[in-house]
């Protein structure tokens, strides 16, 4: 085995994936499963973790879907013995469950005085304590080992104020921050032996958003148009575009590395639109 070999061998290792009956996240898992990394998807649609988990196994990988809720410690709980009975570790955490809600978006023709604060607590809830929640959970599970990846899924609006989506934002915000905060405490009591890195996808039609970046015919919406305009690859991203920064910040190629939050976004985070 080559050096670079080394650097990028994941052969064997335990992924979960929270909210991985999702687009991107069952993405990512496939791109990981032919490195020889064990899937498992976590969702609350149980259907939806069993067929991300079935595509691989179509193909030749290891993969299991089962039904568990982030915002539940004790359900998470549970989640985590029924993985460590089957697969013994768990080496990589991908916390991708999040969404969000019509009424913790300002659309055009409304103010932020109509912001529904109860919408608002719940992407806040589901972003945020989805993220913590699982971390805790399985963190622990990395402490005891003395090894292992946690990467969160932040946002470009974390980055810069969006328009429309201040429930949203909000949250991603904090996941960055809690990103930061995790990846310290983690380092200087584990003696760096576990990692905590994010991803901040730019923007990727998945289900949640599809009909807010594209028509029907497959063309952009208006908001669509002007999200590829602010884009300077001209384009929105795709899925699989996602897999090489995830399995670079979970490799030993990045073992110095932690505490980021890695931008794949076309370049949209650098542009000012002018």
């Amino acid at each position: 085995m080559s050096y670079l070999d080394n650097l990028f061998n994941l052969e064997g290792k335990v992924a979960v994936i929270t909210g991985g009956g999702g687009v991107l996240a069952s993405e990512i898992g496939a791109g990981l499963s032919k490195t020889g990394v064990k899937i498992v998807f976590l969702d609350i649609n149980e259907e939806a973790a069993k067929l991300a988990a079935q595509k691989i196994i179509e193909i030749g990988g290891v993969a299991t879907g089962l039904k568990t809720n982030v915002l539940d410690l004790d359900a998470l709980k549970q989640t985590r013995d029924e993985v460590l009975a089957e697969y013994g570790r768990v080496d990589i955490l991908l916390n991708a469950a999040g969404g969000n809600q019509p009424g913790a978006t300002i659309p055009p023709d409304k103010t932020v005085f109509d912001l529904n604060i109860d919408d608002m607590n719940k992407v806040t809830t589901l972003n945020y304590n989805g993220t913590v929640l699982p971390s805790m959970v399985f963190g622990e599970v990395m402490s005891k080992q003395k090894s292992g990846n946690i990467i969160n899924f932040s946002s470009m609006a974390a980055f810069q104020s969006i328009t429309r989506v201040v429930g949203y934002s909000a949250a991603k915000a904090a996941v960055s921050n809690f990103t930061a905060w995790m990846a310290m405490e983690l380092a200087m009591k584990f003696e760096g032996s576990i990692r905590v890195n994010a991803i901040a996808p730019g923007f990727f039609v998945g289900n949640q958003n599809r009909a807010l970046l594209l028509n029907e015919d497959g063309t952009p919406t208006l908001r669509g148009q002007q999200v590829i305009n602010k884009t300077p690859m001209g384009r929105f991203g795709e899925a699989s575009e996602l897999i090489g920064a995830v399995l670079f910040l979970v490799s030993d190629a990045a073992s110095f590395v932690t505490g980021i939050v890695l931008p794949i976004d076309g370049g949209f985070s650098t542009y000012s639109g002018v």
